[in-house]
């Protein structure tokens, strides 16, 4: 099972992934956490480059982490895939379609299509998306300074982040599930765990 975490910066999807990995092992599943960019050796270095890095031109910025995407899947999501473990990933392609097509103001359609070919088509069984107002993640980030270039952007930046979120939500219902990520960490957690109970017995 592919399972990915979706939302803007401070939305709490690391700590959800942990979270949601934790049970999965306790229901006896082998599981692998993984993130975007940065879940390879490779990924590692793009990651680096990406969020901490110099400027970057959109375009530029996009077929990074296509190629990001493309290593880490075919060398770590598929194999684990055949090897019958569950994937708990922290972002995938949704997000290159949200911040560099609807953040950068690229064209979504050409940057989604960018990362099916990058991946062969391979799609998640579910998007969690931890939906949460940009002015709340700030408020939660308090006074730290942004920990990379992308969190570092305007409130307009992020707007559109989470407009683009909600948008591919709607388009595609029978993957995606939104989830008030505003709420106590262990409440969403739960209603994760809700979501994805039912899909570990097909």
């Amino acid at each position: 099972m592919f399972l990915t975490l979706e939302g803007g910066d401070a939305a709490g999807k690391t700590t959800q992934a942990l979270a949601l990995e934790r049970w999965l092992v306790e229901r006896g599943r082998t599981v692998l956490r993984t993130r975007e960019p940065g879940g390879s050796e490779l990924g590692a270095e793009i990651r680096s480059l990406l969020l901490h890095g110099g400027a970057v031109a959109p375009r530029a910025e996009a077929l990074l982490y296509a190629a990001d995407r493309a290593h880490h899947i075919a060398t770590v999501v598929r194999p684990a895939l055949q090897r019958g473990e569950v994937v708990v990933q922290d972002r995938y392609l949704d997000s290159s379609v949200a911040y560099q097509g609807a953040g950068r103001v690229l064209d979504p359609e050409e940057v989604r299509g960018l990362s099916v070919w990058a991946t062969e088509g391979l799609l998640p069984d579910v998007t969690i998306l931890l939906d949460l107002d940009p002015v709340v993640a700030r408020e939660r980030r308090g006074g730290r300074a942004a920990e990379d270039r992308l969190e570092a952007e305007q409130d307009d930046f992020h707007t559109r982040v989470r407009e683009a979120y909600l948008e591919l939500a709607a388009a595609a219902p029978e993957r995606f599930v939104v989830v008030d990520a505003a709420r106590p960490a262990d409440v969403v957690a739960a209603e994760i765990r809700a979501v994805v109970e039912p899909l570990l017995d097909r």
